[in-house]
């Protein structure tokens, strides 16, 4: 039985569910209507013995009352025949049985009834070849007990008939349930089947703007399956985006590297001709091809950082980012010898310390600090400060250049932007898209503003217990 059992559940398992589906919801109606038929028959067949009874209960009242000063009387000869309530009076003592040969049945129990030993009761026997129900009850008359009969054929051919015509009615509604049961499958897993032909295409296609379609309706009459399918176009979007992404940092990238590439080759291509070159001409030649050695390193090496989205676990330590900012800044003025870099720290922000990864966070303050020297006029001020407000870290890097286009600001953090006034600068422009990506990843907000009086004002804020 259990190797059976399980044949037929890996037979079920391996069906597709509209097929699984379809058959649990026949067998369930399919059940539901057996049962009620079941139900139905039974109680047919208990109300029609009852009536029988009850008929034969009464027949036994009137002849009761016809027969009071009836002595022991044999059944007529339609008793042997019961096509209406026959009768017959038999005696507790054996010794005053009629003549003639009873027609029904005579027992012990008979007699017990007759003599008052015991109470009424109802059997079935076969007379002449028919059934017949006979009810024995005692007579009025001293010593005697009646037995009244009818015949219970026809009562048993009401109940086949009704038993038949349950069956044809339980055939049908099984019928009926596989057919229900197969268009509630295919109805309600309709968007199923749809999200499956969109997911089977895109892997197909490799094209994620495919989307399913969804019933016209309010959303509060969406059911479980619409907003799987809603959800998996919310998904569809967010792949799309992600993809688009990508495509457009690839070609940003190939893009960026292109320029500095072609220089390399020019430079590797003049100095292979080294003994034409003056000794001048070979050493600019030799600085301009370390120059961009440097940038490319530099631009791949940002590339391989923003495809990073998270900071490295095992590397996350508590920092203090004063500390952190007085070593970025100092790394500032060496760098931007021109540039006059202020340093304000809030005494409550001195021993404040956040988890985060040092190195990471170092180069997210330095891209600001770079980028705010890069903009800044010859020994114009860069103004760093470090607060504790409401129990939130802020961090405001500001200088005093051009400042930021309102055009260009909702693009500042984006890879590879570059403002108008700042293509003649040097850089990637990835040096922003960096900084935010680091500072999301430390659970912290990096924003850009106008500042008011010229410039540009970058904030951090970073929550004092962010994890």
């Amino acid at each position: 039985m259990t190797g059976r059992r399980g044949l037929g559940g890996r037979w079920v398992r391996r069906r597709p569910l509209r097929t699984r589906l379809a058959l649990a919801a026949s067998a369930a109606v399919a059940l539901v209507a057996l049962g009620v038929c079941a139900a139905a028959f039974g109680i047919i067949s208990y109300q029609m013995s009852r009536q029988l009874n009850l008929n034969l209960a009464q027949s036994a009242t009137q002849f009761s009352q016809q027969t009071r000063d009836w002595g022991p009387t044999a059944g007529e000869t339609t008793c042997r025949y019961p096509a209406s309530p026959c009768l017959q009076i038999v005696p507790a003592a054996p010794d005053r049985d009629p003549r003639r040969p009873y027609a029904l049945p005579v027992t012990d129990a008979t007699r017990a009834v007759a003599s008052g030993r015991h109470a009424a009761y109802y059997s079935t026997y076969t007379v002449a070849g028919h059934p017949v129900r006979v009810y024995t009850t005692h007579h009025p008359g001293k010593g005697l007990a009646l037995q009244v009969a009818l015949r219970s054929d026809t009562v048993d051919r009401g109940v086949q008939q009704a038993a038949g015509a349950l069956l044809t009615v339980g055939a049908g509604g099984v019928l009926l349930a596989a057919a229900l049961g197969y268009w509630v499958s295919r109805t309600g897993l309709a968007p199923v089947a749809r999200l499956t032909a969109t997911a089977e295409r895109i892997a197909a296609t490799r094209d994620a703007r495919h989307r399913i379609e969804l019933p016209a309706g309010p959303p509060a009459r969406e059911d479980e399956v619409t907003r799987l399918a809603a959800s998996f176009n919310i998904m569809l979007g967010e792949l799309e985006q992600s993809v688009t992404a990508q495509r457009r940092l690839v070609a940003d990238a190939s893009h960026e590297l292109r320029t500095p590439l072609t220089a390399l080759r020019t430079n590797a291509e003049l100095l292979a001709r080294a003994d034409r070159l003056t000794d001048a001409q070979r050493d600019r030649a030799t600085a301009a091809l370390g120059r961009q050695l440097r940038e490319v390193t530099t631009l791949v090496n940002d590339l391989i950082e923003l495809a990073r989205d998270e900071e490295p676990q095992p590397l996350v330590e508590q920092v203090r980012p004063a500390a952190l900012l007085d070593h970025a800044v100092g790394a500032a003025r060496e760098h931007w010898p021109e540039i006059t870099f202020t340093l304000g720290v809030d005494p409550a922000a001195t021993g404040v310390t956040l988890p985060g990864v040092p190195a990471r966070l170092t180069r997210l303050l330095s891209n600001l600090l770079d980028n705010a020297a890069k903009f800044s006029p010859p020994g114009g001020p860069v103004d760093t400060e470090l607060t504790v407000t409401s129990g939130e870290l802020q961090l405001t890097v500001r200088d005093h250049g051009p400042g930021i286009a309102p055009a260009d600001l909702p693009h500042v953090f984006d890879r590879f932007y570059r403002a108008e006034a700042a293509r003649a600068l040097p850089g990637s422009g990835l040096g922003l898209a960096m900084a935010r990506q680091i500072a999301r990843a430390h659970g912290a907000e990096l924003t850009a503003e106008r500042a008011a009086g010229g410039g540009a004002l970058f904030r951090l804020r970073m929550p004092a217990g962010a994890p």
